[in-house]
C-alpha cells in the first residue's frame, strides 16, 4: 500500500502513454439520475476500450445520496429527494455552489490501490484550495478535506470537501465534491458522511470568506489535476 505522505511526490499518473484525459464541464444544473446513467455508460466504455479518460465538473439541484455505509438514522430530515448510490461513504448533500467533479479514469494503467487513489484526490483537492491561500487537511480516521476552525474553539474543524468512489473493472467513478458558495443549511437534514460530533462540521469558501467563482475554481482544479493524474483536453 502507498503511504499517503508519498503522494505529493509520486500522485498517480498513468504507467503508460495513454490519451489525455477529457476535461468536461456542464453549465446547467444535472439531475442525478441521469449523471448516474452517464457515468455508467462512460466506465463500460472506458473499461472496453472504446473511450477515453472523462473528469466531468457539474452542479446538481439539491438532494442527498446514501452511500454503502449510510444508516437511516443519519437521514434527520429527508428535505430534498434521497439517492441510494453504489459509492463508498454514508450521507451526502448535493446542489447548487458545490463543484461535483466525477472522475472517470482506470485504476487498471494507473495504480490498483484504492486507499493511495481516495489519498490523491484528497491531495488533488489540497492543492486547489492551496490556489486561493485556504488550507485543506486530510485527517486519517475521516475521509475528505478539512479546514481547522480555531475562531470557533479549540479543536473545531468543518469539512470543506467530500469524496465517494467505485470501482468497477478497475475503473473508477464518483469522485470529489468541493463547496465553494452552496446552501450549508441544506446540510442539517443529515449527518454529513456519519460525523455528529458537534466540533466538526461543514464549510464552504463563501462560509470562509472568499468570493470564487465556479469559472476560477474550475482552473484552479485543471492546474491541480495534471501534474497528480496527467494532461487533459478540453470537451
Amino acid at each position: 500500500m502507498t503511504d499517503t505522505r508519498d503522494l505529493t511526490a509520486a500522485g498517480f499518473l498513468p504507467r503508460r502513454a495513454s490519451p489525455a484525459v477529457e476535461w468536461r464541464v456542464s453549465d446547467a444544473l444535472v439531475p442525478y439520475e441521469t449523471a448516474l446513467a452517464a457515468m455508467d455508460e462512460r466506465v463500460a466504455a472506458i473499461a472496453d476500450g472504446r473511450a477515453s479518460e472523462l473528469v466531468w465538473l457539474l452542479e446538481h439541484p439539491p438532494l442527498y445520496t446514501a452511500g454503502t455505509s449510510a444508516k437511516p438514522s443519519e437521514l434527520v430530515e429527508a428535505r430534498f429527494p434521497v439517492h441510494q448510490t453504489g459509492r463508498g461513504g454514508q450521507f451526502t448533500y448535493h446542489g447548487p455552489g458545490q463543484r461535483v467533479a466525477y472522475a472517470m479514469l482506470d485504476l487498471g494503467r494507473r495504480n490498483q490501490d484504492l486507499r493511495a487513489y481516495v489519498a490523491t484526490l484528497e491531495e488533488w483537492i489540497i492543492r486547489t484550495l492551496a490556489a486561493f491561500n485556504v488550507r485543506g487537511e486530510r485527517r486519517e480516521d475521516r475521509i475528505g478535506v478539512w479546514v481547522r476552525r480555531p475562531d470557533k474553539g479549540e479543536g473545531f474543524e468543518d469539512k470543506i470537501a467530500a469524496i465517494g468512489i467505485r470501482v468497477r473493472k478497475w475503473v473508477a467513478l464518483h469522485g470529489i465534491a468541493v463547496n465553494v458558495e452552496p446552501d450549508l443549511s441544506h446540510f442539517s437534514g443529515i449527518v454529513p458522511c456519519g460525523v455528529a460530533e458537534r466540533r466538526y462540521g461543514v464549510t464552504s469558501l463563501a462560509e470562509l470568506g472568499l468570493t470564487v467563482t465556479l469559472p476560477e475554481f474550475d482552473m484552479a482544479l485543471r492546474a491541480a489535476f495534471q501534474p497528480l493524474f496527467g494532461p487533459v483536453k478540453l470537451d
